[in-house]
């Protein structure tokens, strides 16, 4: 049994992982029956500002969801008898003690970066891992980088926690007509929030030469998130070129996407860093951090910088802008590597391969 709650919420990034490998489990379950706690009859078209199920299912499962949270209702107990796994996420306070207990570890951003998060976001995933990740019987880590931060951070030993990179959804991959735009553009997406790093993105772009302000848009997609009141006025205020978008739906990221002359995503930290991973099935070049798992991701399909020098990010956007011959390469290899590690089949044969190891163990 899968723990969707986040499929029930309005979020970003682990929603749409979720969502994509629930749908990938099921495709691939060779015999296995893949359930999802709370009961969701059916699972409708992502979205990430509302549910994806039906208002009855949403509205029982956050009853069910804020009633374990607050009081301790064992409705993950209940409904996982008879099942092997209860695979957790950090919705469920109280995991059921009778089944095996998977989960997955998206990222330690709340230990090695806790001033980019709420209070109530590092307290949440603290107890998160004192309650699921250190007790489980197995755990999944969307990176290398991942893996070794909860082995450090956690003390998890190593053979309990194995990689399993994300997927991207098909629709990057396709050989689909890109967005037209009247200008060539450069494409941030995400939250904007404080790990983002959007100011200092910002000030590297007003730093360009001149031509290549005229030549290229900036354009960002993603809703505002928190702590970001300053970097929203910027994006209100900014100067023709540089457009925000706000929240974009899923089903017009992937035009979006394809569209850009360069992806950039000079992120603080990531667990995995989809955007980029996004890109890369996409064919199109991206400029990224080098930190964390986005060298892991990347690979040879990446410009890498420093992402808390301004200068640096200014240097790389002027080095790619003016060779379209290396973003072209850039693109070229990171298709190549998205297409051989990061299809959600391919996440989902190793995922289930982990949920028979742990039955077995």
């Amino acid at each position: 049994m899968i723990d969707a709650t986040p499929l029930l919420l309005a979020s970003a990034g682990v929603k749409s992982v979720l969502y994509h490998w629930i749908l990938a489990l099921r495709e691939q379950q060779n015999g296995a029956e893949i359930n999802v706690y709370p009961p969701m009859p059916d699972i409708g078209s992502l979205r990430h500002d509302r549910s994806v199920t039906g208002q009855w299912a949403t509205a029982r499962g956050i009853f069910m969801t804020v009633a374990n949270q607050q009081l301790g209702a064992g409705f993950p107990e209940k409904l996982a008898r008879g099942m092997d796994v209860f695979h957790c996420s950090n919705q469920v306070r109280r995991p059921p003690r009778k089944v095996k207990l998977t989960a997955t570890v998206h990222d330690l951003t709340c230990w090695r970066l806790p001033e980019v998060h709420t209070v109530a976001n590092v307290k949440a995933d603290h107890l998160h891992a004192e309650r699921v990740l250190k007790p489980a019987d197995g755990l999944i880590a969307v990176s290398e980088n991942s893996r070794r931060d909860a082995i450090e951070i956690l003390g998890i030993h190593p053979d309990r926690i194995t990689t399993i990179h994300n997927g991207v959804a098909e629709a990057y991959f396709e050989d689909a007509t890109p967005l037209a735009t009247p200008r060539p553009y450069v494409l941030h997406t995400g939250t904007i929030e404080p790990r983002k790093n959007i100011d200092r993105l910002l000030d590297a772009w007003y730093l360009l030469p001149s031509h290549l302000r005229d030549a290229f848009d900036l354009v960002l997609a993603g809703p505002a998130g928190w702590a970001a009141p300053a970097t929203v006025a910027r994006l209100r205020s900014a100067p023709p070129g540089v457009r925000w978008l706000g929240y974009v739906p899923e089903d017009a990221m992937p035009a979006l996407t394809r569209g850009a002359a360069l992806v950039v995503y000079p992120s603080l930290y990531e667990g995995f860093g989809l955007p980029v991973a996004q890109a890369m099935a996409c064919g199109v070049a991206c400029l990224t951090s080098n930190n964390s798992s986005l060298p892991e991701v990347a690979g040879d399909g990446a410009r890498l910088v420093d992402p808390l020098s301004v200068g640096e990010i200014r240097e790389a956007l002027i080095a790619l802008l003016e060779d379209p011959d290396k973003r072209a390469a850039l693109g070229r290899a990171g298709r190549a590597r998205a297409e051989a590690n990061y299809h959600w089949h391919t996440a989902a044969e190793r995922s289930l391969d982990f949920f028979r190891r742990v039955i077995g163990s």
